[in-house]
C-alpha cells in the first residue's frame, strides 16, 4: 500500500509543479484502476485544509468543494471519510472552525452523550 502525503494532494490540486503533477496523476490512475492500493490519514486532510486556507487564502466554499473531492476519491482509503463528510456538512452550515466540526462529527460517530468544552460558540451549536 502506498501512503499519499499532503504534498502529493497539493501538487495534484494546484498543478504548480508540472512534473510532480504528472507523477501524481499517474499514481492516481494506477489507484483508480486497482493496480496500486492508496491510502492517507486524517492529519493529511487537515494539512491540505490548512495550506489551502492559510497559505493560498481559498474561500470556505472552495475548500469544502476541494475536500469533498479528495474524500470522495474512492480509490484512496481514508478510514475516517464518513466522519469528514459529516464534518464538512457542519462546516458548510455553521460558522464553526473546521477542527470543531470534525470533533463534533467524531464525537457523534463515537456515541457522544455529552460534549465538554468551554468554547461557548461550540456549546451553543450543540444545544
Amino acid at each position: 500500500m502506498i501512503f499519499i502525503d499532503t504534498n502529493y494532494f497539493l501538487r495534484f490540486l494546484l498543478d504548480d509543479v508540472s512534473s510532480q503533477n504528472e507523477k501524481v496523476k499517474e499514481l492516481f490512475k494506477q489507484g483508480a484502476v486497482g493496480r496500486e492500493k492508496l491510502f492517507t490519514s486524517t492529519i493529511v486532510i487537515f494539512e491540505v485544509f490548512w495550506v489551502l486556507s492559510s497559505f493560498y487564502k481559498q474561500k470556505k466554499e472552495e475548500i469544502i468543494k476541494i475536500l469533498r473531492g479528495l474524500i470522495g476519491m474512492s480509490f484512496i482509503n481514508l478510514a475516517e471519510a464518513p466522519i469528514f463528510d459529516r464534518a464538512l456538512d457542519i462546516y458548510e452550515e455553521s460558522s464553526l472552525e473546521f477542527e470543531d466540526c470534525y470533533n463534533i462529527s467524531y464525537a457523534k460517530n463515537n456515541n457522544m452523550t455529552k460534549f465538554a468544552s468551554f468554547d461557548k460558540k461550540l456549546v451553543k451549536y450543540l444545544s
